[in-house]
């Protein structure tokens, strides 16, 4: 196990018309209702999967949390059960991420994953792949079918060596982010190593394969 490690968890409050607008548009009457509770179960999934396996990888969990305020930002981390919560701050995505490296290697971290709540697949097996990628190298993507990523880990030497580029100017929201990320990490002699593909849960076609599925990750809703 290589150093202290920490898991980023980026979530948003679960609440209709704030969270998964895509989603939403497609699921018609009641379907920013309906997007919010399947955002919610999927935070649940993914909080579910870290914890099952925290105790052999060993890493902290953060709740990096966009749309509360300090006091309902605790109530919730109280409701979920997580002790460490933080604010993402204002921004775009990539400001937003550059910050959780900042508090989490300022705090002492090694090796640090992010990733986000979209996630029906996702399996203790893929955040155990990704940091024993970090023991072997600075840097880690899952790639998503959307042409984005749906986890990226740094190491403290690929944090100080390219931590920043990695998120500047990057077409957030588009089939180029990953290959974005991939370029400027090669730009600056940052070798990554490649999860599997996974699919986020965006819109309504993402939602095909549990259509007809009895139990969904993310349980009832």
């Amino acid at each position: 196990m290589g150093g202290r490690r920490c898991l980023v968890v980026l979530a948003r409050w679960p609440s209709p018309g704030r969270c998964k607008r895509r989603l939403a548009a497609g699921l018609g009457p009641g379907g920013t209702v309906l997007a919010a509770r399947i955002q919610a179960r999927l935070l649940r999934h993914t909080l579910a999967v870290a914890r099952a396996v925290s105790p052999e990888l060993g890493f902290d969990l953060v709740l990096a949390v966009d749309g509360l305020g300090p006091g309902a930002r605790r109530r919730w981390g109280q409701q979920l059960g997580v002790a460490h919560l933080c604010a993402q701050g204002p921004g775009n995505l990539g400001l937003r991420m550059q910050r959780q490296w900042q508090r989490a290697f300022g705090a002492g971290a090694d090796q640090v994953v992010l990733i986000g709540t979209d996630l029906p697949d996702l399996a203790g097996a893929d955040l155990a792949a990704a940091f024993r990628a970090l023991d072997a190298g600075p840097l880690v993507l899952g790639p998503a079918l959307d042409g984005g990523y749906w986890l990226i880990g740094l190491n403290r030497g690929g944090f100080h060596q390219a931590g920043a580029a990695l998120m500047a100017g990057q077409p957030w929201g588009t089939a180029a982010v990953l290959e974005g990320c991939l370029q400027a990490a090669r730009q600056r002699g940052l070798a990554a190593q490649l999860l599997r593909c996974q699919g986020d849960l965006d819109r309504r076609a993402d939602l095909a394969p549990w259509l007809d599925c009895a139990s969904p990750p993310w349980g009832p809703v």
